[in-house]
Parts: structure tokens; sequence; C-alpha cells
């Protein structure tokens, strides 16, 4: 397009110019080229005309010369003018193009390429709105419809994206019931039952943990289309100290690693229940599978809310990848050979926020403690 303004532009303009040529040529020579000859008689015959004395007639010979030479002068000014006119015109001509290419063909052109970036799956370049221009709202349309194409595709991966996420977290979640259920099979087929009560108490965990295993599939089929913000809560009156116990008994049966320290206090919170107990033995576990020591549970008051604490006494997390911990997928630098998604205490944080608590973690020089603290919405002392 550019090549094609170029060659236009030059030839408008040779052809004013051979125009202009053509009449410069023909008002300077008219009457027989420039006169020069017809002058020199005119002054020879006024010099004879003064040798013979003839005055009178000398000077109205030199009357008609001067007024001949006035004539001649006016027609060369008006030749020169043509050149001018010349220059002038070709100038406009140049003007004319330029200013069609800079309002109307550029323009064109860089929609053009924008839209062979678009077609290319190119979104990120933007098409910048010049409002000088006669294409401004036509430029502001199309960039507008690429934002809205950009903002649908970011949609679209990050739905993907939080699908992923979800799965990911409910296979984690699924592994700690699983657990238990090997664990209290182990204990009986090991005959650790040794009496009838416990027996009971073992098949009760056993179908406990199955219909905890149950509703987590559930889970992942029901939302295996949608993101983790939807998965669902149903938050419950409790009391807190109770409550931890029995799930403290339950995860550490059998295997007597986990100890809970009973408060001397009584505080009632709004709870998922089930997600509590996902909360706990995420914790847990990752105390276990990183720290392999005991591990600590206790409760306690601290103004309107109650804070629950899991300490083990393992080799804590490396400071500098405390603020990270809690992002989805991300897993410490000393986790060593040991399996796992990254997603435990990711889950922990998201079950903490939506029980309206938070989640802090601490190195304590010889272990790790982990700090969920709850909004209280009634107590008793004890």
């Amino acid at each position: 397009m550019k090549n094609r303004i170029i060659k236009s532009v030059i030839a408008f303009s040779l052809g004013v110019i051979l125009i202009s040529g053509g009449f410069y040529f023909a008002a300077f020579y008219e009457n027989g080229g420039d006169g020069s000859s017809e002058y020199i008689l005119d002054l020879n015959e006024i010099e004879r005309l003064i040798e013979k004395g003839d005055y009178n007639t000398a000077n109205g010979k030199i009357a008609a010369l001067q007024e001949k030479l006035r004539a001649e002068e006016k027609r060369k000014s008006g030749a020169y003018a043509i050149p001018v006119l010349c220059g002038i015109s070709v100038l406009f001509i140049v003007t004319a193009f330029g200013y069609i290419y800079c309002s109307v063909l550029r323009p064109f052109e860089k929609i053009k390429g924008f839209a062979a970036d678009i077609s290319a799956g190119n979104f990120d370049l933007p098409l910048k709105y010049e409002r000088s221009n006669y294409f401004g709202e036509f430029t502001w349309a199309f960039d507008s419809m690429r934002k809205e194409i950009t903002k649908a595709r970011n949609g679209e991966r990050e739905a993907i994206e939080n699908n992923k996420t979800v799965i990911a977290a409910l296979s984690h979640d699924i592994k700690t019931p699983i657990s238990s259920i090997r664990a209290y099979s182990e204990a009986l087929s090991a005959n650790m039952d040794t009496s009838f009560e416990k027996r009971e108490k073992y098949i009760g965990v056993i179908i406990k943990k199955c219909d905890e295993v149950a509703g987590l599939t559930n889970d992942l089929f029901l939302h295996s289309v949608s993101d983790l913000d939807k998965l669902k809560i149903i938050p419950q009156r409790i009391e807190i100290c109770g409550f931890m116990e029995n799930t403290v008994k339950e995860i550490g049966v059998g295997r007597g690693d986990v100890i809970y320290k009973k408060p001397d206090f009584t505080a009632y919170v709004n709870v998922d229940k089930n997600r509590l107990i996902q909360l706990c033995e995420n914790i847990i576990s990752n105390g276990r599978k990183y720290a392999k020591t005991d591990i600590d549970v206790s409760a306690a008051r601290e103004d309107d809310c109650v804070a629950l604490y899991f300490r083990d006494y393992g080799g804590g997390i490396p400071d500098e990848n405390m603020p990270f911990i809690f992002d989805k997928f991300y897993r410490g630098s000393n986790c060593g050979d040991e399996q796992g998604s990254g997603l435990g205490l990711y889950i922990v944080k998201y079950i903490a926020e939506k029980s309206g608590g938070k989640v802090f973690l601490r190195n304590c020089g010889n272990g790790l403690e982990v700090k969920v603290v709850i909004p209280v919405i009634e107590n008793r002392s004890s």
C-alpha cells in the first residue's frame, strides 16, 4: 500500500512538472525567443538617427524601445511565476497524499495487521484508540472485542485450573480416612480388640471413615466441574474441646503418637464438623510425614476465640519457604523424597478461613507449631 502511494505521488508530481514546463517554455519563447536581435536593430536605428541629427525621431524610438522592454519584463515575470506555481502544486500533492495515508490508509493497515494477529491467537497486543483518524470508533470496537475475548479465555483457563485444584484437594483428603481405615483394620487383624467394647469401637470408626470417604467422593463428583469456593461447608454448633478430644482419639488410635491436652474450659463454635476433621487430619498427617515425631494437640482461650495448637518436634519449615507455604501445590525445600501434592496446608487455610478463623505457622526451634484460631459463639468455664 505504501509503495503504491509513493508511486502515485511521483506520477502526479511529474505530470504537474511537465505541464508547468510546457507553459513556461511557451510563455518564455513566444514571439521568437527572447527578442534580443530585435532590440539590437532598434538600438542601431536609434544610433543612426542621432548621427543624422534627427533627435525627435530618435527620442520617439527610444520611448518605444523602453515600452517594449517593460512589456518584455512583464512577460518574463509571468513566465517565472509558473515554476513557483509548479512547486506549490507538487507540495500540495505530497501533502494531500500524506494526509490521506496518515488519516486513512495507515490506520487501515494497523487494523489489518491487528486482525491478522487476532486470527493467529495473539490477544496480548492492544490496538490503540486514535480519535484523530476516521477509524477511531471502529478501532475502539475492535480492541474492546479483543479484551472480551481475552477475558473469556482467562476465565476459562482459571476455571480449568480451579477444577484441577478441587480434584487434587479432594483426592488428597481421601487418603487420610483411608489411612485410618487401614490402621483400624490392622488393629483388628492383630487381635488388638481385647474386649467387645474395643471391637465395636474399631468397627464404628472404620464405618465412620468409610462414610467420610463416601462424602469426599461425592464432593469430588459434584465439584469436578466447579471451583474450591463452591465446596460445601455446612456449619453447626459444636463444643470444640470435647470434639477435639474425640477427633484426636480417632486419628491417633493404634499409633499413640498424637497426644491431646484437654483444657479446663468449655467453648462452642460454629463450624462444619467434617471439614474441621479434615483440617486436623491434614495437619497431623503432615506432622507424621515430615517431622516423624509425636504430636501434641491443645486448645486455649484467646479473647473471643479458641486457639487450637498442633506441635511436632521435627525440623520445622525453612524461613525462606514460610511466605509461600499456604500456596496451592507449593512444597517446602526440605520435603526430601516424601511424596505429596502441596495441598495439605492450602486446604487447612481454606477451611479455617471459611470457618471465620485463621491459621498461623511458627518454627519453635525444635519443631513446628500450627495455630488455628476459630471464633467462639458462646463459652462456659468449667
